[in-house]
């Protein structure tokens, strides 16, 4: 398993006012970046993943021979800010209790923080599913020149009221039940919005269970139990709040505005069954931005970003390589320019975490 990193930054200012310190963003850097610095693929974590999973996909999506291809592209998953693993940072001794707020807008925003340090000017690839692709969304918004392509799977431009509403109920969980219970809890109710009714009815219809009357009960325990051997409460909380504050559209003009900036291909993927981001609420506005939509026909539900290699594999790769991409981004470059570019990328890799 490749050993996470750490990049520092000392001080970062939320868009809630709040200053954080000693802001330490964990990472995963799978693969190499080359001497020009742009083949770098990068890749969002959803709601619980980790970059040691590299999103998720390690091994099906992404590896040696896989859709993004470690042994030519350098993979970068950072751990989202408010996440538990290994992001830390420090709070001012008067800043209230609880998890800070935050919003997709300042995870994309730290992220930007490290591709800089790295010495990356423009990404090959960024990508991400569920709050992922939201922060993906943002970063399209946040750094318009800053990617060849962008693919977002499973994700709105602003939270809905229904995706609020289950975000609610997981939050009341956590606070009634406590920690530990309140999490395994909330889990459970994810899970329902994760899969879909017709994939639990072919799973599990009135199977009893393991020590429970049904087996879809004994399979919410589990996922609930094993939640809470992995992850941490507050980190969850602070996680639904960025989620429910993102709208890439705010003071942006809406977000068609937002997204026409980029200077790059913009790609949503909706997916059929999907009952948590509906498979219409992508094409809206991947219709509106004009970007291109696609989708994936699957039983599983919105996990189904996670769980469908094939699919998500041909729409990643796909857009790595149509038009070119790597060889397209050198050939945007004047010499000039790309003098400038090689000087930058020696400079700063001597630097660099």
């Amino acid at each position: 398993m490749t050993a996470a990193r750490v990049h520092l930054t000392p001080r970062f200012a939320l868009e809630s006012g709040e200053i954080l310190r000693d802001v330490r963003q964990a990472y995963v850097l799978e693969g190499a970046l080359n001497a020009r610095r742009d083949n770098l693929v990068l890749v969002f974590h959803s709601l619980t993943g980790s970059p040691e999973s590299l999103g998720g996909w390690k091994g099906s999506v992404i590896g040696p021979g896989k859709a993004i291809d470690t042994s030519r592209w350098a993979v970068l998953c950072p751990n989202l800010l408010g996440s538990c693993y290994g992001t830390t940072f420090k709070r001012g001794a008067f800043e209230p209790s609880g998890p800070p707020r935050l919003s997709t807008r300042d995870q994309a925003r730290l992220v930007g923080e490290l591709v800089e340090a790295l010495g990356v000017r423009r990404v090959a690839l960024a990508t991400g599913g569920s709050l992922g692709g939201m922060v993906a969304l943002e970063w399209a918004a946040t750094f318009p020149e800053r990617s060849r392509a962008v693919v977002v799977f499973a994700a709105p431009t602003a939270h809905s009221a229904w995706a609020l509403g289950w975000n609610h109920v997981q939050r009341q969980a956590i606070e009634a039940a406590g920690p530990a219970a309140g999490l395994a809890l909330a889990r459970m109710v994810g899970m329902l919005t994760y899969r879909s009714p017709a994939e639990l009815e072919s799973r599990f219809a009135r199977l009893p269970g393991g020590g429970e009357t049904f087996a879809v009960q004994s399979y919410l325990t589990h996922h609930g139990a094993k939640l809470v051997a992995r992850f941490e409460a507050q980190s969850y909380l602070a996680l639904l709040d960025a989620m429910d504050a993102h709208d890439v559209g705010r003071g942006r003009g809406g977000p068609a505005a937002a997204l026409s900036a980029l200077r790059g291909r913009l790609v949503g993927v909706g997916i059929t069954s999907d009952v948590l981001y509906p498979e219409e609420e992508v094409r809206r506005w991947t219709r509106a931005a004009g970007a291109e939509l696609r989708t994936i026909v699957s039983p599983h539900g919105h996990d189904a970003f996670l769980l469908e290699s094939g699919p998500v594999g041909t729409v990643l790769a796909e857009s790595l390589e149509t038009g070119g991409a790597l060889e397209a981004g050198r050939a945007a470059l004047s010499p000039e320019a790309e003098e400038e570019e090689a000087e930058r990328a020696s400079s700063s890799s001597a630097a660099a975490p």
